[in-house]
């Protein structure tokens, strides 16, 4: 669904999301690695459960809120992947996906 729009071929590292590895282009927002990885939603809402995922890109809608490395509430826009981040979801009603 979405790729890159310069032709240079980035290397590719791996993160974790729900405990599962995952390739990803290096460089790029973890955000942007989610749109990649088409792991939609990313969260649901307290009320409701409504889905969500990355929208502004830039920090203000906190739609992309995810756990990183165990730190719950990060925005995943505000972070670039790095090789063995662990990332979890937050699929029920605001818990991470891992917590289950």
């Amino acid at each position: 669904m979405f790729r890159r729009l310069d032709n240079s071929a980035p290397g590719l590292i791996e993160i974790s999301l729900d405990g599962e590895a995952m390739q990803v282009p290096a460089g790029i927002s973890l955000a942007a690695a989610l749109l990649y990885l088409d792991a939609i939603p990313v969260r649901r809402t307290k009320i409701g459960a409504a889905p969500r995922a990355p929208f502004c890109m830039m920090g203000i809608c906190f739609e992309c809120m995810v756990e990183i490395d165990g730190q719950g509430s990060q925005r995943a826009c505000q972070r670039e992947v790095f090789p063995g981040m662990q990332v979890s979801r937050r699929l029920d009603d605001g818990k991470p996906e891992s917590g289950r």
